[in-house]
């Protein structure tokens, strides 16, 4: 089968998956995915595969150094023959680059001193501007500042949705021209990661305030049942 024919077959069979907040749950399943991925060839499914790998939020190592991450990400780069693919993946590695800054610079770190913390080619003028809002680069990172403050509110949720959009937005731009080619499959499938994360993401949150709603409420009833005893009173001599 052609390749153009396997790629108009695979993507007709994806169902649209709609805007990134409106979705309550993915356009189908990761098995259901998985099975229409079949129709890759092994070299391109593996190309997908490692850059999946490297951009999934689940797949992180948190023990992994900043450094350590950096050495893998380039080893995984230098890997991926598919220059649209890898232009993907490093933009995204350069977005986390910029949060990693802002968050260590938010915990009141210093510029760091070695290169070798961050990813892509921001990494520099980062360092060589640190005190700067932004780094200097709102221009090139419109939404940066937002995430500054977000960051600095402690606004978990808000600042998620943020990268999110940001990312999506991309993926948005860069899909114009690719409608019936492996790049269209690509975009599609990170879309759906996307997806997945945030309506997960957005599931524990309220797991997590209602949790808390029904602590503070347990906490009004015990505290009705059991009124602290009143201070005696004092007896006039």
């Amino acid at each position: 089968m052609a390749h153009s024919d396997r790629y108009a077959m695979l993507l007709s069979s994806l169902p649209y998956h709609g805007p990134l907040f409106g979705a309550k749950q993915t356009p189908l399943s990761r098995i259901r995915l998985n099975q229409r991925l079949a129709l890759l060839d092994p070299v391109e499914a593996e190309c997908l595969h490692h850059a999946r790998r490297l951009l999934e939020w689940a797949q992180q190592e948190p023990d992994r150094t900043d450094a350590q991450a950096v050495v893998r990400a380039k080893q995984v780069i230098d890997g991926i023959t598919n220059p649209f693919i890898r232009d993907l993946v490093t933009w995204r590695l350069e977005l986390r680059t910029l949060i990693a800054a802002l968050r260590r610079r938010h915990r009141g770190e210093s510029a760091p001193r070695d290169r070798r913390w961050g990813f892509g080619r921001w990494v520099s003028r980062i360092m060589q501007h640190w005190n700067e809002p932004a780094f200097g680069l709102e221009h090139a990172f419109p939404w940066l500042p937002e995430a500054e403050r977000l960051l600095a509110r402690g606004a978990t949720v808000d600042l998620e949705r943020l990268l999110l959009g940001a990312v999506w937005n991309y993926l948005e731009r860069r899909s114009d021209g690719h409608y019936l080619d492996f790049e269209a499959v690509v975009i599609y499938v990170l879309r759906w990661d996307m997806i997945a994360r945030w309506t997960t993401y957005d599931g524990e949150e309220a797991a997590r305030r209602f949790d808390e709603l029904v602590e503070q409420a347990m906490a009004g009833v015990e505290k009705s049942l059991h009124p602290p005893a009143a201070a005696p009173r004092s007896e006039r001599t």
